[in-house]
């Protein structure tokens, strides 16, 4: 009873504060490409800070494991919400081109750190928990973006919509500050090196870069697909709202069918799902079917992030394992930064987005099973 006490302190503040910091991510996210006009900007500006925000993303992935070593969670934690706290504050007060695209860089470099963090801080600790914490941290991640969506309810213009996410990532600094916990000692942490990192499970990371290259996609170019399939700008939001919420679904499932199946095995199958959702619209016509086929859609794609990341960070001494998801959050990154460009390339084809993800689905899920086969023909060597 005691150990689950502990267990359960020391993930609560860093779920807590990330769930804060999803809230406001969310909310900003959806503002900036509405209040462009508002400030004066051209809306073409909108695809720019996008890019550059992934182009720090990938950026902070390779440069935030010292740092995190160096401070601690904790303290890296408080000080990447303070760096983009920052560069959202000089957004109204500097509206110029060149300002935003800078400030949305660093942005991006901030929440590297925070994603470097919290996974790092999670997957310490009793192996055979991290499933289950990784789940948790899904959760308060894609729940807390969720519902930062809803913000834009406050409006898009004056002083509110900035005010309430500088409020929201405060509170999440202040329960880093001042809340009870148990964080891993820094001084542990000790960096790959570039051979070690070659022997990193290779399904983890192409399972990391898959789920980068479906989900920046997604994030980018659903709203083209759907408006390109005649629905109403007014139900978007609605119908965006499902592949989050298959998101969560899947969540508190994946650490029961982790006792099942082996990770790779159940990423092939999670992207099976996918591959099957993604044709299912195609397939047959009708609202009924598009809302089953994006709850689907929410349900594998997101799945693959937490299962990749810890494969890649099973049997691995804790020592690494700042160090390993930092790996894993590069390749995450990369895949972020070339799906929206693939994909890009089938929608203005005739297979649309759909098509581009039921092409790397069903790729990943044969990869996935070889990988599966091999792996056991090689226990069964092994004796």
């Amino acid at each position: 009873m005691e150990t689950s006490s502990i267990a359960t302190q020391r993930i609560a503040v860093p779920v807590i504060a990330l769930a804060l910091y999803a809230i406001a991510s969310g909310y900003l996210m959806s503002l900036i490409p509405l209040i462009l006009t508002h400030y004066g900007l051209d809306t073409s500006l909108a695809s720019w800070l996008a890019s550059v925000f992934y182009a720090g993303l990938l950026l902070g992935a390779v440069m935030m494991e010292p740092f995190v070593n160096r401070c601690g969670h904790r303290l890296a934690f408080i000080w990447c919400l303070v760096i983009l706290l920052l560069s959202i504050v000089v957004l109204p007060l500097l509206p110029y081109a060149a300002i935003w695209l800078a400030a949305r860089f660093v942005a991006g470099v901030a929440v590297a750190g925070v994603f470097v963090v919290v996974e790092s801080w999670l997957l310490h600790g009793d192996a055979s928990r991290r499933a289950k914490r990784l789940g948790i941290y899904m959760v308060a991640l894609y729940g807390g973006t969720a519902i930062g969506q809803f913000g834009i309810g406050l409006g898009v213009s004056g002083v509110i919509p900035f005010t309430v996410i500088i409020v929201l990532l405060v509170l999440a600094s202040v329960v880093l500050i001042y809340g009870d916990m148990d964080q891993p000692p820094a001084q542990q942490a000790i960096s790959l090196s570039w051979k070690q990192m070659t022997k990193l499970n290779h399904a983890a990371l192409i399972g990391c870069l898959v789920s980068g290259l479906m989900l920046g996609a997604i994030y980018g170019l659903m709203p083209v697909e759907l408006a390109n399939r005649g629905i109403p700008t007014t139900h978007l939001g609605s119908l965006l709202a499902l592949v989050i919420l298959g998101a969560m679904a899947v969540q508190p499932i994946i650490p029961w069918l982790s006792k099942f199946l082996g990770r790779k095995l159940l990423m092939a199958m999670f992207c099976l799902v996918g591959a099957g959702a993604s044709v299912l619209p195609v397939l047959y016509s009708g609202m009924s079917t598009l809302v089953l086929g994006l709850f689907l859609l929410g349900v594998a794609t997101f799945a693959l992030y937490p299962i990749a990341i810890n494969l890649g960070c099973d049997k691995l001494d804790a020592n690494y394992i700042v160090s390993a998801t930092q790996v894993m959050l590069f390749s995450y990154s990369v895949g972020s930064v070339l799906g929206p460009l693939m994909a890009n390339w089938f929608i203005q084809g005739n297979q649309g987005l759909l098509g581009y993800l039921f092409v790397i689905s069903l790729s990943t899920c044969f990869y996935m099973l070889i990988s599966s086969i091999k792996t056991k023909h090689q226990w069964v060597a092994g004796g």
